[in-house]
């Protein structure tokens, strides 16, 4: 191995920053802000500035001791990255060249005539679901039928940029167009690499001699319904775990499943404790300024932007999951901490319950601590991670802005803001209202040359694909019963009723959240019982499905 020289191993870095220098935040933290309940843009955005200096400073002082820093690991993962050659553009003549769509597969448990299960990336690092195909839904589905397991991972996401930036032009062709014709032209053209199936002939995965089955989770199970209703020759089956088939775009009901199923001291405390805020927070000064210093945040200067904040740990309802080496408990935390014992106190002659003091101390020292500090500039550090009121904090548009990305489907085409609810029980400020929600899109997305966003999401582009009464032989749902998620899916309790059969299942996971049938451990003995029940379903029919091709197959032979 040649040793560069510091210097010229630093300028290399800096020349080709996509070999090392990339900085991102970890899979956790990313997923936290961005696609947990509302985006929180801003912390994303501050923590990434800091671990940008955390990374330089790392580099310097690896060059200071004159330590070569590799453009590798020297370990071979247990599932390294291929790349399928896509499109950037499959409908724009304007537009040639193509960009590495990532993907990862897995062979050890195929026999030959054995199915392809493909596992939509979703709107996150294909990275991030790899996992399934060690111990997760893949690696189940491929061991029972002697399958092979892949993940593709979405255009624009983790490495697969068709673009050199994310400007509002350059992400115009991140759409549910653009995104399905991807996988179909995956799925039609793919040809395993021949360092892992060297003997197979080259159409003997072609989807008409290879059963493909197509899952995804959440957006991605969406996907995976629309992939089987309007690819039908292609995609031979497909299971939507926790589709949100729906599209909307005022979602206040994201906070029903909360509300009803949280412990109910918890809900009470807090819908108490949001009452309370609203009201303060419509008192002329100092008292909105006193109340948000309870919670850390006196200097911000919004009570949109407070009520915001505190409404965060809302979004650890959707990170739960069976496994607590998966998801989070966090929500628990949260609620143990609001309804803890403690005095009360008063803001000039308004009592503050203990609720209130408890909710502040709970925000204080796990959201705004989380908030990197610079000394003596306590004010804008507060303001550059929680506020939003200056557009161009939102205007930054390279590769590193990937809570862009989401956000930009968001508004183009998916919707889905969380306001409060205009009447009944909330657990979040009516401050938060759809106007404040969808501003982002406005501020983040100027017309561009070649895209503008629409002035409102074009949710009909989704809903037209089926919405809550798609449905299609060999398509499959699967939904938790308490996910914040549940009433956009075909099993939302506004959704027409279905009667599950082997060619149409339908499963609700007692006890559920977010598709909580797509990880699973390695000994699958020791998983709870709903979520070795709703596998050892999605095993039945899948068999099914798959002798139902082989049958096919042969009366066409």
């Amino acid at each position: 191995m040649v040793v560069l020289s510091p210097l010229l191993l630093l300028s290399s870095l800096l020349a080709y920053p996509v070999l090392g220098t990339k900085t991102t935040l970890d899979p956790y933290t990313h997923r936290e802000l961005l696609l947990n309940g509302r985006p929180q843009i801003g912390l994303w955005k501050s923590l990434l500035k800091e671990q940008k200096i955390k990374d330089e400073q790392a580099l310097l002082l690896s060059i200071h001791d004159n330590i070569q820093r590799p453009f590798y690991t020297s370990s071979k993962p247990l599932y390294e990255a291929h790349c399928f050659p896509q499109k950037i553009s499959h409908f724009d003549d304007t537009v040639n060249g193509t960009f590495c769509q990532r993907y990862w597969i897995d062979t050890s448990f195929y026999k030959e005539g054995g199915p392809v299960f493909l596992l939509d990336g979703g709107e996150t690092s294909g990275q991030d679901r790899v996992p399934f195909l060690e111990k997760g839904i893949l690696q189940i589905l491929s061991n029972a039928t002697g399958g092979i397991g892949i993940v593709l991972e979405h255009r624009y996401y983790g490495d697969s940029v068709p673009v050199d930036s994310f400007s509002t032009d350059d992400l115009r062709f991140l759409n549910n167009k653009e995104a399905l014709e991807d996988s179909a032209h995956f799925i039609e053209n793919f040809k395993p690499p021949s360092s892992i199936l060297s003997q197979l002939s080259p159409d003997a995965l072609h989807p008409n001699n290879t059963a493909w089955i197509y899952y995804g989770g959440s957006y991605a199970g969406a996907r995976a319904a629309h992939m089987r209703k309007e690819y039908p020759h292609l995609v031979w089956g497909a299971i939507a775990s926790s589709a949100v088939t729906h599209a909307q775009i005022n979602f206040p009901q994201y906070y029903d499943p909360i509300q009803r199923y949280a412990p109910e001291n918890c809900i009470n405390a807090l819908q108490h404790a949001i009452e309370l805020i609203d009201h303060l927070l419509d008192q002329p000064e100092p008292i909105p300024r006193y109340l948000k210093g309870l919670f850390g945040l006196e200097e911000l200067l919004s009570n949109e932007d407070f009520a915001d904040v505190i409404s965060g740990p809302l979004g650890y309802w959707q990170a739960k999951n069976w496994d607590p080496k998966v998801g989070s408990n966090e929500f628990y935390n949260f609620c143990d901490s609001l309804t803890a014992k403690g005095a009360g106190s008063k803001l000039g002659l308004i009592r503050i319950s203990a609720s209130i003091i408890n909710y502040g101390k709970y925000i204080k020292e796990n959201v705004v601590a989380r908030c990197p500090r610079s000394e003596g500039k306590p004010a804008t550090d507060i303001e550059d991670c929680f506020g939003t009121s200056q557009d161009s904090k939102f205007r930054e548009t390279d590769l590193e802005q990937t809570w862009r990305l989401w956000i930009f489907q968001v508004c183009a085409q998916w919707g889905y803001f969380m306001p409060a609810p205009l009447e009944g029980p909330r657990i979040i400020s009516n401050k938060l209202t759809l106007e404040y929600t969808s501003k982002i899109c406005r501020q983040a997305f100027p017309p561009g040359k070649h895209f503008t966003v629409p002035e409102w999401p074009d949710v009909e582009e989704v809903n037209q694909r089926g919405d809550y009464e798609i449905e299609y032989d060999r398509l499959a749902f699967i939904d938790g019963d308490r996910d914040p998620w549940r009433p956009m899916t075909p099993q939302s309790d506004w959704a027409p009723r279905r009667k599950s059969s082997v060619n149409r299942p339908v499963h609700l996971i007692f006890d559920g959240v977010h598709h909580y049938d797509e990880n699973g451990l390695e000994d699958h003995s020791k998983e709870p019982p709903r979520i070795k029940d709703v596998h050892e379903l999605e095993i039945n029919f899948i068999q099914e499905w798959t002798a139902q091709f082989n049958e096919q197959k042969e009366n066409i032979n």
